[in-house]
């Protein structure tokens, strides 16, 4: 696919949520819509684990060892994940980030910035500075 194509469908999405978003068009609320989004995503996460049981969260200390080298330390990473999502919690998780997307896109349209310059922009940023800006 083509930048312009993907531009158009990234602009298409901004368009549409514009379109949809009328009761809640103050900042304020689009922060805070965001906010509780965003909470609710985590939530939808910890219920895969503890109600479902689908996936489990095995929190330790990253061991890493002192020698380890740049380019090696993501293997020494653990996400601290261990299963799959059903698809009940697929499905949940899904709609709760489409939630969070959709008030993402509406802060963008508020402060007339573009998700796919913003995307492109952060993506240089990755190439250009690649692991040295670790996250």
């Amino acid at each position: 696919m083509h930048c312009y194509m993907k531009d158009m469908i990234f602009q298409s999405y901004q368009d549409k949520v514009q379109e949809q978003l009328i009761r809640n068009r103050s900042i304020l609320d689009i922060i805070t819509k965001y906010q509780d989004a965003a909470s609710k995503v985590n939530r939808s996460v910890v219920k895969a684990v503890t109600s479902c049981g689908c996936i489990e969260i095995h929190a330790k200390k990253q061991v890493i060892p002192e020698d380890v080298s740049l380019e090696n330390l993501a293997e020494y990473m653990d996400s601290h994940v261990s299963g799959s999502l059903c698809t009940h919690c697929r499905s949940i998780i899904e709609d709760e980030m489409g939630n969070q997307l959709f008030y993402l896109a509406s802060l963008a349209n508020t402060l007339n910035l573009s998700l796919y310059d913003i995307i492109l922009q952060e993506e240089k940023k990755m190439s250009t500075l690649g692991k040295y800006q670790l996250r």
